[in-house]
């Protein structure tokens, strides 16, 4: 049995300043006031074009960001193999609205699978479709409205640009994941990827699909992908997250008066999670899993599950993923004892990567225990180092 609670090989690679500014973070994380009061003031100084990097850049940012361009993040990926754990990447840009924008980003993305290729220590690809479309075109498709020729020539090009992607990801054997996202326009992303992963992924997983299992219909979603894979010769690229816009969908529903898609408790969205896992790891021949997970009941899970289906801890099949900043005692402890993992490193202007930041300090102010479990481990190893805060 892995121990999570060796803090000494979770926080190896972090200097004794950085512990300090981790656990005065989320410190102030663990405020729900304070988190929503810098949420309110963020927007109003975004709203109005106010210099705010100089608050975020040191403290947010430095936490759960790699650096504003890909070059900056390689000395962060470079030194995180030194402890057997891989990178990815992510271009944290997301709901652009021109044809600049989309260019921008596709370049961009186009940009980190060339780097991906060329460096052992980045083990994935990813990128997030609305930033490839504008998200209310995205909405309209997905709910079925009837489309103007503009409109069709727009969904048409989103998806060329997906493809485009996929195919550079393809051709130099780097595994691309796309995220999924909010519910509203998630119809259109599901459904290019499945044709995607049908195109690209004859031979090996390459192309993987998001799976959010906070949502009750996912479950069953998985096990019809499984069974359609089986008939049309393909292998599925699945991963897995439980989800991060779950306040967000429960209000939306509520103010338009459909059921909502997650859960109505955590018990659930765990037990719907747990599921997927076993279910993929029982179809391992054709499944390729991507566990990203902060939950350690789940991360232990898939280790018995592995060792059950006598797997290696290796296995090029499945990786474990947490990201920058966040559960450290599962990514190092897991990586120490030989499974793959790989850390999720954000990177993109301030100003870009502010949505994203908000979700980490409410997930953090919101899911049960995240942010109490992260100062427990933290003042453990600053104790251990005999470091005063």
């Amino acid at each position: 049995m892995i121990n999570f609670e060796n803090t000494e090989i979770a926080f190896a690679y972090r200097s004794n300043h950085e512990l300090k500014k981790a656990y005065w973070l989320f410190s102030m994380i663990a405020s729900p006031k304070l988190v929503k009061t810098g949420k309110h003031f963020i927007n109003f100084c975004n709203k109005l074009h106010l210099p705010i990097n100089w608050a975020i850049k040191p403290t947010i940012y430095k936490q759960f960001c790699g650096g504003i361009t890909l070059d900056e993040c390689l000395p962060l990926a470079n030194n995180l193999t030194k402890f057997k754990v891989y990178s990815i990447l992510d271009y944290s840009s997301e709901c652009q609205e021109s044809e600049a924008a989309f260019q921008h980003v596709l370049n961009e993305i186009s940009y980190s699978i060339e780097l991906a290729a060329q460096n052992k220590n980045i083990a994935y690809t990813v990128f997030k479709p609305s930033a490839l479309a504008r998200e209310e075109l995205l909405v309209k498709v997905s709910s079925g409205e009837i489309l103007s020729d503009n409109e069709k020539k727009e969904v048409a090009d989103f998806k060329n640009r997906l493809d485009i992607l996929c195919k550079k990801a393809f051709d130099n054997n780097i595994r691309i994941l796309i995220d999924a996202e909010d519910h509203s326009y998630l119809k259109i992303v599901d459904d290019t990827t499945v044709e995607l992963m049908k195109k690209y992924n004859k031979e090996n997983a390459i192309v993987f699909i998001t799976l959010q299992m906070y949502r009750w219909d996912r479950l069953d979603y998985l096990r019809d992908l499984i069974a359609e894979a089986r008939i049309t010769g393909y292998k599925p690229g699945v991963k897995l997250v439980r989800g991060a816009y779950m306040e967000r969908e429960r209000r939306r529903a509520a103010e338009k008066g459909y059921p909502s898609p997650i859960y109505p408790d955590k018990a659930g969205s765990d037990d719907g999670y747990d599921g997927a896992q076993k279910l993929c790891v029982e179809n391992i021949d054709i499944v390729s899993l991507f566990s990203g997970t902060h939950n350690e009941q789940s991360c232990e899970y898939l280790v018995n599950l592995m060792a059950e289906n006598k797997l290696q801890p290796g296995d090029n099949r499945i990786f474990f993923s947490q990201l920058l900043g966040m559960s450290d005692h599962l990514s190092f402890n897991l990586a120490a004892a030989g499974y793959n993992v790989a850390k999720y490193i954000p990177y993109g202007p301030v100003r870009e990567v502010l949505p994203y930041l908000i979700r980490r300090a409410e997930e953090n102010t919101s899911v049960a225990g995240q942010t109490g479990r992260e100062l427990r481990l933290i003042t453990k190893e600053l104790n251990r180092r005999k470091i005063k805060v």
